[in-house]
């Protein structure tokens, strides 16, 4: 058996980077840039008002007080999309809105509730009084306060999410060079598996895996081609595995089948018909991990049980679409955290499911209580996974951990 971190290298040096295309910036989102975004002017491109309030010059109000209020004469509105036609010169004062660009002459927005302006109606009064002092360039976002005209916005390899749509949208770009999406094969093998909706007859068991793993391939930004439960025979896993590479996959991932019983045909389809470069891992769970090739296509088939899957997944699988799509990072960050609860290992680098919390300024992590690879239902109360180092084999409660957190958020 190979080390988690010799076969999590072996698997992403085998993979090549998904082609280039160009999309609708609107398609864009889970997307990974291929492309650099450069701002092709400053922001704000003009001075402009943060608030709405009065555009004003600062040293005509410098003795406004709620008691006192400076009255000055008012000679207009300017709305955002609009310059103003006259320039403000002392004793002058207009209404503006937020995002409206400065007027010439004016050095500073006092806030309309620090004025006599009803602004939920047009402007019906030729002078306005201002009630508050106001030094020079308050509520002014000046241009080129954010960026500047050149400046890299975005790199090539992050993956779009709404925000960094609208800063590509800010930009005047309407398309974006992005990696293709990852397709991925999902095959599934098992005799005694049944779907949801048909009779559970005696030593059937649900299919669960299918729809977990084709879920966390959706949530890393995928497109999956699923195959239904495929029988445990040579012949129909073959078959499945041709179909998926004819249907130009660029990854094949499998649950169950890749284990040493008589019925898991997966290694031995693989091994006869393309190229097995690693199986089983030093790790608990997983151990029974096969990756290599079929007709050129990488190929990772995961263990059968539930969190073995799942554990899997999130340690190789999504790492490898993450390489695959040109991600600038490939892995999730990692969380030192006090366990709440003793646990223990049997000497294998072990990933345990847990729940990962903030408790009095401090995190904490609480293990499953029942660590079956098989109980599926650990896995609902949590939000990451306690690493055991490889050899140690017990850690108390109250120890500082590394965790690795599944959602970045």
């Amino acid at each position: 058996m190979i080390s988690v971190s010799q076969a999590r290298i072996q698997i992403l040096d085998s993979l090549s980077l998904l082609p280039i295309e160009t999309i609708k910036l609107e398609n864009s989102r889970n997307r990974v840039l291929a492309e650099p975004i450069i701002a092709d002017q400053d922001s704000p491109s003009f001075d402009n008002s943060s608030m709405d309030g009065i555009a004003l010059v600062a040293a005509d109000i410098a003795s406004a007080h709620p008691d006192h209020p400076v009255q000055l004469e008012l000679i207009g509105s300017i709305p955002a999309g609009l310059v103003a036609g006259e320039k403000i010169s002392k004793g002058k004062a207009i209404q503006i809105m937020t995002g409206a660009p400065i007027p010439d002459g004016a050095d500073t927005v006092v806030q309309v509730e620090h004025t006599d302006l009803d602004f939920s109606k047009p402007v019906n009064q030729d002078t306005v009084l201002v009630r508050l002092s106001s030094q020079k360039g308050t509520n002014i976002r000046r241009q080129g306060e954010f960026y500047k005209k050149g400046d890299a916005l975005l790199s090539p390899g992050h993956k779009m999410r709404a925000q960094d749509t609208a800063v590509v949208a800010m930009t005047g770009k309407p398309t974006v060079k992005v990696r293709s999406q990852p397709k991925v094969g999902l095959l599934t093998t098992g005799d005694e598996l049944v779907p949801p909706g048909k009779e559970l007859l005696p030593g059937k068991i649900r299919d669960t895996n299918s729809y977990m793993l084709a879920s966390l391939l959706e949530d890393s930004g995928a497109d999956v081609i699923r195959t239904g439960i495929i029988p445990d025979t040579e012949e129909a896993v073959l078959g499945a595995l041709q179909f998926l590479v004819q249907s130009g996959v660029h990854l094949i991932l499998t649950s169950g089948g890749v284990s040493m019983g008589a019925y898991d045909i997966v290694r031995r389809v693989l091994e006869a018909k393309g190229t097995l470069k690693l199986w089983r891992v030093n790790m608990r769970p997983g151990k029974p991990l096969a990756f290599g090739e079929f007709q050129n296509v990488p190929f990772i088939g995961l263990p059968g049980n539930p969190v073995s899957a799942f554990v899997g997944f999130n340690i190789f699988v999504r790492p490898a679409l993450m390489k695959m799509s040109g991600e600038d990072f490939i892995t999730y960050p990692l969380q030192k955290a006090k366990l709440k609860h003793s646990v223990e290992s049997d000497g294998r680098e072990s990933y345990i499911p847990a729940n990962l919390s903030q408790e009095d300024d401090e995190w904490v992590v609480e293990p499953a209580v029942n660590q079956s690879s098989g109980n599926l239902f650990a896995l609902i109360p949590g939000n990451s996974l306690i690493i055991v180092p490889n050899s140690v084999k017990f850690l108390s409660k109250g120890e500082l951990v590394s965790v690795l957190k599944l959602d970045p958020a």
